[in-house]
Order: structure tokens, then sequence, then C-alpha cells
């Protein structure tokens, strides 16, 4: 179903499509104006286009169009399930994985072997994200959860959302950080110059992440992290915003620092409580052997 956000302005001046694209940050600014030239946007209740400048007192209404779902099919890929009920599912995803479909990944992801291990999704993200409560990025390893029927499903996002559910996890970042624990409170949104990316800004969305050094090496330390707040690429911004960017991340660290595809961030422990039965439930995953094999090999040098 598509959405509707109204914005009253005051304090703010710029083009339309910018100032959406900002306040919209899970979007692009090619998808706004997209929108703008379909008519989904009006200001003052009247069609305007991409670069007019918006005044205060203006009344911005934006309706925002689903993506066209794509119909995942069953694709018998070895995933590794770590728990299953007939509610919840626990899976530890391969780094190198798409979670769900998307224009350009319509096969081979998480959700098409899901749909063929897994009879009995959640539907209530449709087509397109069957079953998926979160997601974590394709070169990110380690757990997450999946629901099986929509109850578990509105139930789990609740705890994500009330930050109940806990996500711990371990990363190997460049530099040796001194502190032995600390916390990042630094607010994201998309990065204005690079709209694939995402930075700490000015306005952007709260967001939290706690970390501990587990170990310390000559260039490199090892850390464990745990997120109050889930923004996109929230662990990897905020490492670089700190000054120690993540090894191995294709984005936003230095590139072919270690060997090894993508970073080396791993999803180890996931705390949630049963969307059906009350209970407490702790997951947790062993670095996968190519991270491991890096930690050797940093530890040699």
């Amino acid at each position: 179903m598509d959405k509707t956000k109204t914005f009253h302005i005051s304090n703010e001046t710029g083009r339309l499509d910018k100032f959406l694209s900002d306040e919209l940050n899970e979007h692009s600014r090619s998808q706004v104006q997209s929108w703008i030239k379909e008519g989904l946007v009006t200001v003052n209740d009247e069609e305007a286009k991409a670069n007019y400048k918006i005044q205060n007192g203006d009344i911005i209404h934006v309706t925002m169009k689903e993506p066209e779902e794509i119909d995942a099919q069953p694709e018998d890929i070895a995933i590794d399930i770590v728990y299953e009920d007939a509610d919840v599912v626990v899976v530890n995803k391969a780094s190198g994985m798409v979670v769900h479909p998307s224009i350009g990944h319509a096969s081979g992801t998480l959700v098409n072997a899901l749909l063929y291990h897994v009879k009995d999704l959640s539907g209530i993200n449709g087509k397109i994200r069957p079953g998926i409560v979160h997601r974590i990025d394709k070169d990110t390893s380690g757990l997450l959860m999946v629901a099986k029927n929509d109850l578990a499903h509105e139930k789990l996002a609740e705890q994500l959302q009330e930050k109940t559910a806990k996500r711990e996890y371990i990363a190997l970042v460049h530099g040796v950080i001194e502190n032995d624990k600390g916390t990042i409170d630094a607010p994201i949104g998309r990065d204005p110059k690079n709209r694939k990316k995402f930075t700490v800004i000015q306005g952007g969305k709260e967001s939290v992440t706690h970390f501990e050094v587990i170990e310390r090496f000559s260039e490199y330390t090892l850390l464990r992290l745990n997120l109050e707040t889930g923004r996109t690429h929230q662990i990897r911004v905020h490492l670089e915003y700190i000054g120690h960017r993540m090894a191995g991340d294709p984005l936003y660290g230095p590139r072919k620092t270690l060997e090894g595809e993508g970073q080396f961030l791993h999803a180890a422990s996931l705390s949630f409580v049963h969307p059906r039965t009350g209970a407490h439930l702790t997951f947790t995953a062993p670095l996968p052997d190519d991270f491991n094999e890096t930690l050797d090999w940093v530890r040699r040098r």
C-alpha cells in the first residue's frame, strides 16, 4: 500500500527534491524526482517541479509508491538454519548473500532459499520480502530472524522498534582503539554527496552504537558492538565517524587492505522474546572461517 507523508515547512530553504530526499533518507533523490514527475508530490495542494524553492509556510504532501513486487521463486540454495519452530526461523547468513530480491538481484537471495526450505513464511511483507523482519548487508555474515506467520512478524518487528530485541556484532577495524569501551551517539542520514552512502549529519535520525574492545593488534582492533538503533549501514558509518573504518569495507573503508570479500562484520548474537510463548531466546553464531583466518594472519604481523 502506498504511503503518504506531510511536511509543514518552517526555517527551511532549498530545492524541493533535495529537501525530500534528505527527509526521506531511505529513498534516493532520483526516486523522489520520479515521484515529482508522476504528480505524487504537491506543494500547497498544487503539483510542483523538482527545482521548486521551498518557503516557510509551505505544506508538502508526498505519496510514496511502494516498489514493484518481485515474485521470488524457491531455489535449492544451502542455508544454515540455526533454529526453527512453528513461528520463527533463525538463520546464520553467509557473507556475500543478498537478503531479499531487488532489481538486479532477482535470484540467489536468502528469500529464494527460505521459500524452498521453509514452506509457511509470513506474508506481511508481500512477495518482495516474505518473512523478513530485519536485514543485514550482503557482505555481513551472521544471524537474523524470520517470521513464519503474521502474528510473529508483528511481534518481532515491535521488539526491534522498541529496542528490546538485542543484536551483537563482531567487527575488525583499522587502527588501535585505546578506550576499552565506548558509545557512539551520532545522527545518521543519507550522504548528500554520495546517494549510495550514509553519513553522520545534522538533522539525521538518532543512531546509537555501543562498542567494547575484544583484542588489539599492531594495526587493527577487534570489537564487539551492540546496537540501540538499526539505521542503514549504522555500524559502518559510526566506525568511519570515529576514525576507525571497518576492514574490508568496499564503501566506507580503505579497499583491498586485507584478503576477503566485503567488510569483516559478523552478527554474532541475537536475543528476543518468542512471539507466542514469551520465552527469552538467545542464539550465537561463530565467526566464519575466512574471518578467523584473517584474524590469525593479523595476529602474526
